[in-house]
C-alpha cells in the first residue's frame, strides 16, 4: 500500500531549517573547545618514532618508493603532508567563512540560522588559528596552492552561494574529516595532531550536518540549467581541494625526487581506492540530491573521487 505523501509548505521547510539551527546551536553552547586551552603547545615533538599522520594515509603509502625510503623519511613525509592538508584546510575555511557570511547577511538577525551560521563562522576561525598553530609547532612551511589554483578560486569564493556554497563546504569539510577520524584514534601519531584532528571532527560534526540540511533543501529547488551548471562547479572544487592536499615540495623535505615521488603518488592504487571510499558517502549524499552528473563526474573519477 502506498501512503501519499503531502508536500511541505514554504513556512514548514522553513521551521524544518530553523528547528536544525536551534539543536545546533544548543550542541554547540555543549560542547565547544578553545584550542589555545585545549591543546598543549608546548609538548615536544617526537621527531624519531610518531608520525605527523596515520602513514596509510600518506600519498605514497603503499609504493615502492614508500618501502625504500628509511623510518625518517616517512616521518618527515608524514609530518608535512599533515601541514599541507592543514594548509588546505585553512584555505578552504577562509573560503566558507566568507560564503557564510554572504548568506548570513541575507537573514533575519533573530533566527536560529543566521546564529548557527556565525556560530560556525567562530568555530572556523579557531580552527584555522589551530591548524596553523600546529604547522608553526612542527616548524613546517606554509605549503600554499598553485597560482593558477587561487586565480579559479577567486569567481568561487566571491560569488558561490546556495547549494553550490554549501554543497563545496560539505564536500570539503568531509573529505578533512575522514582523514582526521583515523588521525585522532592512532597511537602511531604525534599527540598534537591527534588533538587537533579530535577537536576538528567533534566541531566539524555539527557544520558538516548544517551543510547537509542546507543543501538538501537549496538543490530541491534548482532548475534545470541551474543544477547543471552547479554539478559542474561542484565538481570542479572538490577535484580542486582533493588535488591540493599535497604539495609536491612535501617529498623534496623528505630528501626525495620530486618528480619521482609525483608519478608514484598519481600512481598509487591504494592512496586513490582510499581517497575514493573516504569521500563515498559525500559523493552518494550529492547524487541523491541530484548534484552529481554530467562532465562532473568524469572529473570527480579522473581525481579518484568516485
Amino acid at each position: 500500500m502506498t501512503v501519499a505523501v503531502e508536500p511541505q509548505s514554504p513556512r514548514q521547510k522553513l521551521n524544518d531549517r530553523e528547528d536544525v539551527a536551534r539543536r545546533l546551536l544548543a550542541s554547540a553552547a555543549r560542547k565547544s573547545y578553545d584550542p589555545l586551552i585545549e591543546v598543549d603547545w608546548e609538548a615536544p615533538v617526537d621527531h624519531s618514532t610518531l608520525y605527523g599522520m596515520t602513514p596509510e594515509w600518506c600519498s605514497l603509502y603503499g609504493t615502492e618508493l614508500w618501502d625504500s625510503m628509511t623510518q625518517e623519511q616517512r616521518i618527515t613525509l608524514t609530518e608535512h603532508e599533515a601541514a599541507s592538508i592543514s594548509a588546505t584546510g585553512i584555505w578552504f575555511e577562509i573560503i566558507l567563512m566568507q560564503m557564510l557570511i554572504r548568506d548570513a547577511y541575507k537573514q533575519d538577525p533573530a533566527s536560529p540560522h543566521f546564529q548557527f551560521a556565525l556560530t560556525e563562522i567562530a568555530d572556523e576561525c579557531r580552527h584555522s588559528t589551530m591548524f596553523a598553530k600546529a604547522a608553526e609547532h612542527f616548524g613546517i612551511p606554509n605549503y600554499r596552492r598553485p597560482w593558477w589554483v587561487e586565480l579559479l578560486t577567486r569567481p568561487f569564493k566571491a560569488l558561490a552561494s546556495g547549494s553550490l556554497a554549501f554543497g563545496g563546504t560539505l564536500a570539503a569539510e568531509e573529505i578533512l574529516d575522514m582523514m582526521q577520524r583515523d588521525f585522532m584514534k592512532d597511537d602511531r601519531v604525534q599527540p598534537i595532531t591527534r588533538t587537533v584532528s579530535r577537536i576538528h571532527v567533534l566541531e566539524e560534526a555539527r557544520h558538516i550536518r548544517f551543510a547537509r540540511e542546507e543543501t538538501k533543501r537549496i538543490a530541491a529547488e534548482l532548475n534545470p540549467v541551474r543544477r547543471a551548471m552547479t554539478r559542474l562547479t561542484l565538481a570542479i572544487t572538490v577535484y580542486m581541494v582533493v588535488f591540493c592536499l599535497v604539495n609536491p615540495k612535501v617529498y623534496e623535505a623528505a630528501g626525495l625526487d620530486r618528480r619521482e615521488a609525483v608519478r608514484a603518488a598519481r600512481r598509487n592504487t591504494f592512496y586513490n581506492d582510499r581517497k575514493r571510499n573516504g569521500c563515498a558517502k559525500t559523493i552518494e549524499f550529492l547524487d541523491e540530491c541530484g548534484l552529481v552528473g554530467g562532465p562532473g563526474a568524469w572529473l570527480l573519477r579522473r581525481g579518484s573521487i568516485m
